[in-house]
């Protein structure tokens, strides 16, 4: 009969997104995984497969547990949803600043096409659920694919900014003016 397990996959999972986020995937070493985690290399390819496989199970734990499609979905949809939504990129996972997702994205040349797919299709859900949250704010915008682009776009913006500086950004005023601004577009 083998030793019990000492460590939770969620454990590993929760420590190497840390890492991950911090360093990247193609920085974050083997032994890196070991210190962060405190499981051994045996350990951690009795539960994965390989470094990249542990990226790509933290990325999907993370996008799973994150809150951002809970946000957007809840009802009613609205212009409070989509307010919170932005608000996660403040303060989006066990305190970070940023969003690991899109922090992982400047790694995109050297992601592994999985990975990709799985952003990917992370946030085309997330752009239906902007839209779906922008016609049901303001059924009078002209074009709210568009416009859920446009959030899109500045959400993952500010989460390059949060993660990138030292000094934390004037991140609330800034989604204040640009809930501000979505309000009077047309």
């Amino acid at each position: 009969m083998g030793r019990p397990k000492l460590f939770t996959r969620e454990d590993v999972l929760m420590k190497a997104i840390v890492l991950f986020w911090e360093k990247g995937l193609s920085d974050t070493t083997l032994q890196d995984l070991e210190r962060a985690t405190g499981v051994n290399k045996s350990g951690l390819y009795a539960e994965f497969k390989d470094k990249e496989d542990i990226f790509l199970e933290s990325l999907r734990h993370y996008l799973n547990t994150r809150g951002g499609v809970e946000i957007l979905s809840s009802e009613p949809k609205s212009w409070n949803n989509v307010r919170r939504f932005l608000e996660i990129g403040h303060t989006c996972y066990s305190g970070r600043r940023g969003c690991f997702s899109v922090n992982s994205l400047r790694d995109a040349s050297r992601l592994p096409p999985e990975a990709r797919r799985i952003i990917d299709e992370n946030n085309a859900k997330l752009r239906r659920l902007l839209t779906a949250n922008v016609k049901a704010a303001d059924p009078t915008k002209s074009n709210p694919g568009l416009l859920s682009d446009m959030i899109f776009t500045f959400f993952s913006g500010l989460c390059l900014e949060e993660n990138s500086s030292v000094v934390p950004a004037p991140t609330k005023k800034k989604i204040d003016q640009f809930m501000e601004f979505l309000a009077e577009s047309k």
